[in-house]
């Protein structure tokens, strides 16, 4: 059974840290291209960042880039996103994606979806 479980999300305050984890299982992560959406209440989701299969191409939206890291450990079947510097503006629910085709991910249409992780971030 293919799965994809986020865990890392939490309360923190501007200027933070938080590093969120994608934990795949049923199959192996290192052949597909894996993104990180996110999703905050009565907006659209977001497209936040993106590693391709292969290379390792990373894609980072604009109002992340300089402060998020997407990385992936085939070792461990799991691909993390590691948040700095957050802002109120990336409260949201984070989730995890996967697909064959790095187009899929590009286009915010992966297959495979986790079940999202809450982040917060207030003072």
């Amino acid at each position: 059974q293919v799965q994809l479980v986020e865990s890392g999300g939490g309360l923190v305050q501007p200027g933070g840290s938080l590093r969120l984890s994608c934990a795949a299982s049923g199959f192996t992560l290192d052949y597909y291209s894996i993104g990180w959406f996110r999703q905050a209440p009565g907006k659209e989701r977001e497209r936040v960042s993106c590693v391709s299969k292969g290379d390792g191409t990373t894609y980072y939206a604009d109002s992340v880039k300089g402060r998020f890291t997407i990385s992936r450990d085939n070792a461990k079947n799991t691909v993390y996103l590691q948040m700095n510097s957050l802002k109120p503006e990336d409260t949201a629910d984070y989730y995890c994606a996967a697909d064959f085709y790095t187009a899929s991910v590009i286009a915010g249409t992966p297959r495979y979806w986790g079940q999202g992780t809450q982040v917060t971030v207030s003072s």
